[in-house]
């Protein structure tokens, strides 16, 4: 059974990562593609910023295709990941990144909205993920998933209704996938972050140690390349016994259990 080390025509592995023109997917990108992989760049709104990101994959000595992504416009969305594995000659590795929320509460949300959250956040990696996993299973040498969750995949949070049932149905979807796919020697694992530095929270190129966090135990958000370090671990060759897992990374956010949250105020909690 392959582990995932087999190159494509360019003699390298292909990872497709969309929403990769900024934050996370633009940090996985940079990160995969040090360590020698052609990526797939995908962008909504944001050109300008894919066409940065590719700049910077093709100065690490490897190539970058480009394409845009609206996965409001499902199901043909989804065709982008056989256009990219056609670009780039396979596909090897899937981070499905893209995605949105919604701060409403739950009785105020209106259906286009909800249809939207759930479309990016999960019926759009299910489906880009269905056409990732025909493309591997018959190149017949194994591959990669890596579905950026969230901690909300594994805890609630006011306001976020349909962004919490997208991350927590995306998560369960990692786990059928594994399952499915072990026999081809294809791994599925998902990443949960917690408040991570991007365009989605307001902090794109922060310096994350002048944020304080005191609900957070490390006391700070998380940084994109800290994610996309993960992500490398789950899509690469020192993996390959870890499948159906979800990694949080959110500076021990999660084990505050009930008291979690990035918005307390001060670090009360932290003594009896």
């Amino acid at each position: 059974m392959s582990t995932g080390s087999s190159t494509g025509s360019g003699g390298s592995r292909v990872a497709v990562i969309t929403g990769s023109d900024s934050g996370i997917g633009r940090a996985a990108a940079v990160r995969l593609a040090q360590d020698g992989m052609d990526i797939g760049i995908t962008w909504h709104a944001d050109r300008d910023g894919a066409e940065e990101t590719a700049a910077l994959v093709r100065d690490t000595g490897q190539r970058a295709a480009v394409r845009h992504l609206d996965l409001t416009r499902l199901p043909e969305a989804a065709e982008v990941v056989d256009q990219l594995a056609d670009d780039l000659g396979r596909i090897d590795v899937l981070v499905n990144n893209a995605g949105t929320g919604t701060r409403t509460p739950f009785v105020d949300l209106d259906f286009p909205t909800v249809r939207d959250v759930l479309d990016i956040d999960l019926l759009g990696p299910f489906l880009c993920s269905q056409r990732a996993a025909r493309r591997m299973i018959d190149q017949g040498d194994g591959g990669s998933f890596v579905n950026v969750t969230s901690v909300h995949e594994h805890q609630p949070r006011v306001g976020a209704a349909p962004y919490c049932a997208a991350k927590g149905g995306l998560g369960l979807l990692t786990q059928v996938m594994a399952l499915e796919l072990a026999e081809h020697g294809i791994r599925v694992n998902a990443v949960a972050p917690g408040e991570i530095a991007t365009p989605m929270t307001g902090q794109e190129d922060e310096d994350v140690n002048a944020a304080p966090r005191p609900g957070v135990p490390l006391r700070r958000p998380g940084d994109a390349r800290e994610v996309a370090s993960v992500i490398a671990f789950l899509a690469g060759d020192e993996s390959t016994y870890v499948t159906g897992a979800s990694w949080a990374i959110d500076g021990g956010m999660l084990r505050m259990g009930p008291q979690a949250g990035s918005h307390l105020p001060d670090d009360s909690w932290r003594r009896v």
